[in-house]
């Protein structure tokens, strides 16, 4: 087994669980309630020294509830411990504590409730690299998926911009080894989070005076300042999106969760409630254009925007107001004859 892609925000330690069941970590140590019939298995290799659990399968296990299957799907995003990682390599575990130090890898390497583990895509990039590699971008085997974790990108792309304010577009694919589209996506975004931050801790200031102040060169003003405006009306909607999220883990309907407020298609703020497996439905979306809906997807919950209301089996609008109190969206989520397959007004 292994983290699976996008569920790292679940990964259970040992003194995570004990606490879940209420056990003080020694006693866990010696009881051993994981080995109980129909415990869910650890996510962690059988002779790994720490052992890890997804939460919620041990949640539902511990509810007295149906324990939800992971994915079985291999994706470049998965997180392989020490001796998966050997095993993709098909090397040994002494080997690859050697391997694990080319500049290939040891940057992608992460830890997880203390546990190194590497990627997916950065093992897959290792042992099969593409031999011409001339008009490759540097450390970025041709052909290869992106060499940085998504959950690291913005961060590393952060560390470059801190060093150069009028950081290009190229420079962020040379350096980091990612996509085109990827750097696209992250640079414009996170020079806009930058602004809002200016303006917040100084309401007067403009955001054009802020994208000059923070040395952002003139011709990317117009794009970033646009994101700017995005991420400060996501600011504005986090506390009622988290206290709606809230309101649903109080009914059981979900496991307590920072909400994160995700910018769809550049512009629009939206975001996404994962919901416990024996919710009426996997997960919740707040899109500023729609308000609540029900989603199909626990691991992608938000999809991919078309510019058109998402609709089909399982889509369900639960208000015709943008912001409904916590109390409508719980109700809207139990009663399945409320709502719209449409958004009022689409």
């Amino acid at each position: 087994m292994m983290i699976r892609a996008g569920r790292r925000s679940f990964v259970q330690h040992s003194a995570d669980l004990a606490a879940a069941m209420g056990l003080k970590i020694g006693s866990f140590r010696n009881q051993k309630p994981y080995e109980q019939d129909g415990f869910p298995d650890t996510i962690s290799a059988p002779e790994a020294k720490s052992k890890l659990w997804d939460g919620e399968q041990t949640a539902a296990f511990l509810a007295g509830k149906q324990v939800p299957a992971l994915p079985h799907t291999d994706d470049d995003e998965d997180l392989l411990e020490r001796t998966e990682a050997a095993a993709a390599l098909d090397v040994t575990p002494k080997t690859w504590d050697s391997y694990k130090k080319d500049p290939r890898i040891a940057p992608h390497l992460v830890k997880v409730k203390g546990v190194e583990h590497c990627p997916r895509g950065i093992l897959r990039a290792y042992r099969d690299p593409v031999l011409d590699q001339d008009r490759a971008p540097a450390h970025r085997p041709k052909g290869s998926g992106d060499m940085v974790p998504r959950d690291e990108l913005e961060s590393r792309v952060g560390e470059l911009l801190d060093d150069d304010p009028g950081l290009t577009l190229a420079t962020v694919q040379e350096q980091l080894g990612i996509a085109y589209s990827a750097a696209a996506r992250v640079l414009p975004r996170l020079r806009g989070q930058r602004i809002a931050d200016e303006v917040a801790a100084e309401p007067d200031l403009t955001l054009e005076q802020a994208a000059r102040r923070l040395g952002y060169p003139t011709a990317v003003h117009r794009a970033v300042i646009a994101h700017a405006r995005t991420e400060l009306r996501g600011r504005e909607a986090r506390p009622y999106v988290q206290a709606v999220a809230d309101k649903l883990v109080a009914a059981s309907l979900a496991q307590e969760q920072d909400v994160a407020m995700v910018h769809v298609a550049d512009d629009v703020v939206a975001a996404a409630v994962v919901l416990s497996a024996d919710a009426p439905a996997p997960a919740l979306v707040w899109d500023e254009r729609y308000g609540w809906r029900t989603s199909t997807s626990r691991r992608h919950p938000i999809g991919w925007d078309s510019g058109h209301p998402p609709q089909g089996e399982g889509i369900r609008y639960l208000s015709p107001d943008q912001q409904p109190s916590g109390e409508d969206v719980l109700a809207a989520v139990h009663d399945g004859q409320r709502g719209t397959r449409r958004p009022t007004g689409a």
